[in-house]
């Protein structure tokens, strides 16, 4: 990994309110600094946070994402959903789709694949999740598994240039588990080039998330092919947030 353009991305999931909005003021300085100058730290609070996130990130380097949305881009009949014109609406740039938490009550690669070209023409940027479970693992279905995720969940779609692809290994999130870092490397190894060859990319986008903490991240970073970090519970506390940028970049 070097420390250019390199990618925080903060998924808050389920938690947060507005008495969050403090925590984040101290990662916005952080974000001032020369050192730190090519991170890209991007925020995704839950649909409720959307509106005040952008408000108080508007004219920072800090960006702002949402957590997922419905599949339609517009509007229609569905209690409960957001979509992504919605979202874009708000000033929100980033948008996380696939990841294995959504998979697992339902999301299929099929609507996955419909989301991200819905949000791609809202113009959001697209943090793609995809991962094997711990049976998939055991069985050594892991890069078959992968390859079906990527190829299917962005079936038609031929530019690249704005989707972050994020592995997520489905056994390490939130499980304090996380892959030996020789595996990792090879995997993402493997990644970049199945990546690079169907899409016709030479530098394809590669982050890792699951169970990422401020110990483990100095050595994933030894780990070129990566190229930031999708971080869930550690990213709620801005002082491990930070920890976590800092021991990345310095």
């Amino acid at each position: 990994m070097t420390n250019n353009n390199i990618y925080f991305i903060a998924n808050w999931k389920m938690y947060g309110n507005l008495n969050s909005l403090n925590s984040v003021k101290k990662v916005i300085e952080l974000s001032k600094k020369k050192k730190f100058k090519n991170t890209n730290i991007i925020y995704c609070p839950p649909y409720t946070l959307l509106n005040d996130f952008s408000k108080l990130t508007k004219k920072t380097r800090v960006k702002v994402g949402a957590q997922n949305c419905h599949e339609f881009e517009f509007s229609g009949p569905f209690t409960g959903s957001v979509s992504p014109h919605m979202i874009a609406s708000l000033g929100v740039k980033y948008i996380i789709i696939g990841h294995s938490e959504n998979r697992s009550i339902g999301e299929n690669n099929s609507t996955i694949n419909k989301k991200i070209i819905s949000s791609i023409k809202q113009k959001l940027k697209i943090i793609f999740c995809f991962g094997e479970t711990l049976k998939q693992k055991k069985r050594n279905e892991t890069n078959h598994v992968l390859k079906k995720q990527i190829s299917e969940g962005l079936k038609n779609i031929k530019k690249i240039d704005n989707i972050l692809f994020a592995y997520e290994p489905v056994w390490s999130i939130g499980t304090g588990v996380v892959p030996k870092i020789s595996d990792l490397q090879i995997q993402m190894r493997i990644l970049k080039k199945f990546i690079s060859k169907k899409f016709k990319s030479k530098n394809p986008v590669l982050l890792y998330g699951g169970s990422v903490n401020q110990k483990n991240a100095i050595l994933f970073k030894q780990i070129n092919e990566i190229k930031g970090f999708l971080v869930g519970g550690a990213s709620q506390n801005s002082n491990k947030f930070i920890d976590i940028i800092k021991k990345t970049i310095i």
